[in-house]
């Protein structure tokens, strides 16, 4: 498999299947725009193994062996020549300073899914938010480059955060009729929100919809903190970088404010936002870059 068409065959998985991260993605330079869609072409894999329609045993199983392709890929070395995703992802492990291995906690978190984990307190869920979620943060910067990696990775892995609780509030119907439940039991019970599996409705009446609507003002407050600390991140990296990440988080951010304006629509069917606001959401986000950076310069 040619580099330049595995890199291209991972653009096209991440444009179809990842759309509200290609918005950001495509404000990177070429060469940082097509690695990054390696890992996250990669990280689709991952998600659709443990989404996907095959046995407890059987997605273990496959789960495990993409565990063994991480190794080989932190290596350097590419298990199989004649898939496009490993090829482009090699590649994109020789050229950056990206830890493949952290792919293995986004594996971990698959199979807390796999294996329907259940989360009893908001520390439960952090660790798996961070698994599916912060993992890929910290590896996206790994394509962006870190002057301070410690630091930078702690604010990736905190806007990771805050992605997943949108994710979280966006899918509770998806997930309800999945047979999952991921808002922590500490904080239904807080709200008297408790879930039955098996229903057409997680909150099938005006009073549990009314406590639902409550749970979702508290965890957007809580997605809030996690952005603002999350977002720090765009002022220690380039102006690309910072517009790309800019705009995920700004479309999630635009998302989770829809969601808490009107918490009943979740329950009815999945939030998303046109891709015209997306590509506006995009737009703005290099725009506000730049007179950042401006007037940054203007004080200095």
């Amino acid at each position: 498999m040619d580099t330049e068409e595995a890199y291209a065959e991972c653009e096209r998985i991440t444009w179809a299947e990842a759309r509200n991260f290609a918005y950001g993605i495509r404000l990177l330079p070429p060469h940082k725009r097509r690695a990054l869609a390696a890992v996250y072409a990669y990280a689709r894999r991952i998600d659709d193994i443990g989404d996907g329609d095959l046995g407890t045993d059987k997605k273990s199983k496959l789960l495990e062996e993409a565990r063994t392709q991480v190794h080989a890929l932190d290596a350097g070395d590419c298990p199989d020549e004649a898939d496009a995703v490993l090829v482009a992802l090699t590649d994109t492990g020789r050229n950056f300073d990206v830890s493949l291995a952290a792919f293995g906690e986004l594996i971990d978190g698959c199979l807390a899914d796999v294996n329907e984990a259940t989360y009893e307190t908001f520390d439960d869920l952090l660790y798996y938010c961070r698994c599916v979620a912060g993992s890929i943060g910290r590896l996206s910067l790994g394509v962006y480059g870190a002057k301070q990696p410690e630091r930078q990775a702690r604010m990736a892995d905190d806007l990771g955060v805050a992605l997943q609780i949108t994710n979280i509030l966006r899918d509770v119907r998806e997930d309800y009729l999945n047979g999952r439940v991921y808002l922590p039991r500490e904080d239904l019970e807080k709200f008297g929100c408790e879930i039955t599996l098996g229903g057409d409705e997680p909150y099938p009446t005006d009073a549990a919809r009314a406590r639902f609507a409550s749970l979702v003002d508290f965890e957007a407050a809580r997605a809030r903190e996690w952005y603002a600390s999350g977002l720090r991140l765009l002022a220690t990296i380039d102006r690309r970088s910072a517009a790309c990440t800019g705009a995920m988080a700004g479309i999630y951010r635009r998302l989770l404010e829809r969601i808490a304006a009107n918490p009943a629509g979740v329950l009815q069917a999945r939030m998303s936002l046109p891709a015209g606001e997306k590509a506006l959401v995009a737009a703005q986000s290099l725009a506000g870059i730049d007179r950042w950076r401006h007037r940054k310069g203007a004080a200095a």
